[in-house]
């Protein structure tokens, strides 16, 4: 042990001699680990901040809908009858099935007014989402048809300016809505963008007493152990039945699509990784090329080494830990530089996707792991080349 740590004090020594060099050579470094890191950090922050805000929403089941790219959509029109043909016909297959509907409506409020979403629901829900005031809706407001909405908080607060939300009514698409509950805001202003942060629920047995005719889709889950495509094929068997051979419906599964957004932000990630593994090769051939160049140049030294009685491998390890210091240098100057990028970056992240935590501990592995391959791949070389050299002509060079 008291042997590396004298090999690493020559290490460090011939680094500082050179410093020029070795500021230059250790520029690669610098730059691949840099990146890499940044893009890791924040890659992998907002992967597990969008992971986090969607579980929080939990199982969003499957929504079925009319192909708008059918030849004849309208004859395929959903209608609110036909749910009850699929609970008869599909009982077992199903967990649960309702009508959709999500409409843009003008609501009043306050003397207030503003045009929005409304959208149905139910008792039943799996979602996780947390309610800043009041109750769900309940199986009492969907059989009686109940005049009752929650609200967003963004939306709660345009009408109510922060006061309680409760107990007031709102005018809806010329009916009127008592509040029974608000919904406490999502963090993440992607999610308020995709999925509208102003938008007012009420039971879908209410909101078809002022839309009547075709439903806008079927929201279902289907029973334990019964997969995706069969209940889809099975409905749409049903619907082809009820509605004509040629009608056509789409299928879209909630948990599919938040797996295969996460899919394409890791290989974006990737990517980017790559780009940074690019910038850490020439990095590593640079480390090669000055690591042969100090066995040139200290070849008398090598000489005198093995003349006292030093041995291959103490050549080999010399080498070696030099090129591994220096990329470690570079390798921690990168990481530091990276750490920063990604704790800037943090606040935009958080106030896009929500909380998103950052993996410290895989930014360090990496960089530690990164670093001490490229120093023992590219340093392996110009140290076996040291340790190889003949003493005597080492010696006259």
């Amino acid at each position: 042990m008291r042997r590396l740590f004298d090999y690493a004090g020559e290490a460090l020594a011939a680094i500082w001699r050179n410093r020029t060099r070795s500021i230059l050579t250790m520029l690669g470094m610098v730059i691949g680990t840099s990146s890499i890191i940044a893009v890791l950090g924040i890659s992998s922050a907002a992967s597990g901040g969008i992971t986090g805000t969607l579980n929080s929403l939990g199982d969003q089941g499957l929504e079925i809908a009319v192909d708008p790219n059918a030849d004849d959509p309208q004859s395929a029109a959903i209608q609110y009858r036909d749910v009850r043909t699929l609970v008869d016909d599909l009982g077992p297959l199903l967990e649960h099935i309702e009508p959709s509907y999500q409409r843009g409506l003008t609501m009043r409020a306050g003397g207030v007014s503003t045009t929005t979403f409304a959208v149905s629901g139910s008792e039943f829900h799996k979602d996780s989402l947390v309610l800043r005031e009041g109750r769900r809706l309940n199986r009492d407001d969907v059989v009686d048809a109940a005049h009752v909405c929650l609200l967003t908080t963004p939306l709660a607060d345009h009408f109510f300016h922060g006061a309680p939300a409760l107990g007031n009514v709102i005018h809806v698409g010329g009916t009127r809505c008592r509040v029974i509950g608000v919904y406490a805001e999502i963090k993440g202003g992607f999610f308020n963008s995709i999925g509208g942060n102003e938008f007012l629920e009420m039971p879908y047995t209410t909101f078809r007493q002022f839309t009547p005719g075709p439903i806008d889709a079927l929201d279902l889950y289907a029973a334990p152990g019964v997969s995706v495509a069969q209940i889809s094929d099975a409905i749409t068997v049903v619907l082809r039945r009820l509605h004509g051979s040629r009608a056509q419906y789409t299928t879209q599964d909630f948990t599919e699509q938040i797996q295969t957004f996460n899919k394409t932000l890791l290989t974006i990630a990737g990517a980017l990784t790559g780009i940074g593994g690019v910038a850490l090769l020439v990095a590593g051939i640079g480390i090669m090329n000055i690591m042969l160049v100090s066995v040139t140049e200290r070849t008398r030294e090598i000489g005198l080494r093995k003349s006292i009685g030093a041995s291959r491998n103490d050549i080999v390890l010399q080498f070696l830990l030099e090129a591994i210091l220096l990329s470690f240098l570079g390798g921690g100057i990168g990481t530091v530089l990276g750490f920063f990028a990604t704790l800037l970056a943090y606040s935009s992240i958080e106030a896009l996707v929500g909380p998103a935590p950052i993996p410290y501990l895989l930014i360090i592995s990496v960089a530690v792991g990164f670093s001490t391959l490229i120093g023992c791949v590219f340093g392996t070389y110009p140290a076996l080349r040291a340790a190889w050299l003949d003493p005597i002509a080492a010696l006259r060079s």
